[in-house]
C-alpha cells in the first residue's frame, strides 16, 4: 500500500497518558518496517476552505485562534497544543490526498492509507469532541466531490465508536453514504439503527450497532449481507474507510472481540465492494489504542492488499447479533 504520512502529524501531543498520542504513528511505521511494499507519501496539508466546506467557519476560526493561543483541553478529553493546527490540516490533507489517489485508478499495491493524526470521525459541523478537532474523512468525501468529480461517495467507519460527526455532517444528502459498524451503547452514545438520513438523505446512513461480544464473524456478515447490497444500490464512485483499530479483542478502550485477522478480511471485502461497484477505494485512519494491536492491524491491511489471502473465522453469529442485522436490513429493505 502507499501511506500517507507527515512528520507534523506527531508534533500534535495531548500528552503521555492520552491514549491518542504520537506513539500511535510511530508503532505503525516501526511494524511496517519489515513488512514487503511500503511506500509514503507526504500530500499537501488541506485548505482552510476544503475544512470549511463541511465545518462551521466560525467554529474553524475558534479552533485556529485556540491552537495560536497555546491550546489547552478544549473539553476533557480532547486536548489541543499550538502545533495541533498545523497537524491537523495535515491529517485532513492526507485524507483528501487519499480520496484522490482512489479516484485516479489506485489499487492494489498502490491502495492509498492515510495514517495522520488527530483523527476525525468524532467532529460535527461546529465543535470538536473524542479527541477529534476536524472530520477528515468527510473533508476528504467532500474533496473528492468539488475537486474530483465523484457524483457518490461511501464511507464504511469500521472503529468501535459511532463515526457521530460524519453521520451529523451528511445526514441530509443523498450523495453521501455513511455507514457505521460500532460496539452498542459506547461513546459518544449515537448511532441507533433507525437513525437512517433525512430529506434527500433518507436512507443513506446506516448503522449497525453490535453487542459488546460480537466476533468476527459479526462484522463480516455486516459486509456479505448489509453494505454489499446496500453499495450495489448506491452506486459510489469512491469508497473511504473510515479505519479505527479499536474494536480489536486487546484494545483497551472497548469490549468488541475482533482479531486482527478480522480487519485483513474486512480489508478484503471493502475491495470486493469497490470493485463490484467500479468505485475507487482508500482508507482514513481513526483510532486504534493498544499501540501492538495498532500496528499489527495496520500491517495486516496492508499484507492483504500485498498479496495475503486473509483466513475466514470459524465463528458463527449469536441471536443477538442475527436480531441487530435483521433489524437493519428491514430499515434499508435489504434481502439477508
Amino acid at each position: 500500500m502507499r501511506f500517507g504520512y507527515s512528520e507534523d502529524c506527531l508534533r500534535h501531543d495531548p500528552g503521555s497518558r492520552h491514549p491518542e498520542r504520537p506513539d500511535r504513528l510511530e508503532a505503525i511505521r516501526a511494524r511496517l518496517k519489515t513488512a514487503h511494499g511500503v511506500e509514503y507519501v507526504e500530500a499537501d496539508p488541506a485548505t482552510v476552505g476544503a475544512i470549511e466546506a463541511v465545518h462551521d467557519p466560525a467554529y474553524v476560526e475558534e479552533f485556529r485562534e485556540f491552537c495560536a493561543d497555546g491550546g489547552g483541553n478544549w473539553d476533557p478529553d480532547t486536548t489541543a497544543v499550538e502545533e495541533t493546527w498545523d497537524a491537523t490540516l495535515r491529517s485532513a490533507g492526507l485524507a483528501c490526498w487519499a480520496a484522490s489517489e482512489a479516484i485516479a485508478g489506485a489499487d492494489g499495491r498502490q491502495t492509498p492509507f492515510a495514517i495522520g493524526r488527530p483523527p476525525g470521525h468524532h467532529a460535527v459541523p461546529d465543535d470538536a469532541m473524542g479527541f477529534c478537532f476536524v472530520n477528515n474523512v468527510a473533508v476528504a468525501a467532500q474533496c473528492a466531490i468539488d475537486d474530483e468529480g465523484a457524483d457518490r461517495v461511501a464511507i464504511v467507519d469500521w472503529d468501535v465508536h459511532h463515526g457521530n460527526g460524519t453521520q451529523d455532517i451528511f445526514y441530509d444528502r443523498g450523495d453521501v453514504f455513511v455507514a457505521s459498524i460500532h460496539e452498542e451503547g459506547l461513546y459518544p452514545g449515537t448511532g441507533a439503527i433507525d437513525e437512517t438520513g433525512e430529506g434527500d438523505g433518507a436512507g443513506t446512513t446506516m448503522n449497525v450497532p453490535v453487542p459488546a461480544s460480537a466476533e468476527d464473524g459479526a462484522y463480516l456478515a455486516v459486509f456479505d449481507e448489509l453494505l454489499a447490497p446496500a453499495l450495489a444500490d448506491f452506486d459510489p464512485g469512491l469508497i473511504l474507510v473510515s479505519a479505527g483499530f479499536d474494536a480489536h479483542r486487546h484494545d483497551p478502550i472497548s469490549r468488541v472481540r475482533l482479531t486482527t485477522e478480522a480487519y485483513a478480511l474486512m480489508a478484503d471485502r471493502a475491495r470486493s465492494i469497490a470493485e463490484a461497484t467500479g468505485a475507487g477505494l482508500g482508507f482514513v485512519l481513526e483510532g486504534g489504542y493498544s499501540l501492538e494491536v495498532l500496528a499489527d492491524s495496520v500491517a495486516a491491511v496492508h499484507e492483504t492488499f500485498d498479496g495475503r489471502e486473509p483466513i475466514e473465522p470459524d465463528d458463527g453469529l449469536d441471536e443477538r447479533v442475527e436480531k441487530r442485522l435483521d433489524r437493519v436490513a428491514d430499515a434499508h429493505d435489504v434481502e439477508r
